[in-house]
């Protein structure tokens, strides 16, 4: 996993399904960057972003679909 300190320049960035909507947990991705998957605190869009393999992000999506993590 790789960091950016601040990801506010990169484009593409859409709120997660599973976010609540209520600003207490609201998780932001951003499209279009191969190989890789930037994820973000929607509340923080100058702070940093940790940037995943896409292939980790995509097992760890179907582990959340799956319910691996409870509520």
């Amino acid at each position: 996993m790789k960091k950016i300190p601040d990801a506010s320049a990169l484009v593409g960035w859409r709120k997660s399904s599973y976010s609540n909507g209520e600003g207490a947990e609201c998780l932001e991705v951003a499209d279009g960057h191969p190989g890789a998957v930037p994820v973000r605190d929607s509340k923080n869009p100058h702070g940093p972003a940790c940037v995943f393999p896409e292939a980790g992000w995509a097992g760890f999506v179907e582990a959340v679909k799956g319910g691996e993590f409870g509520n």
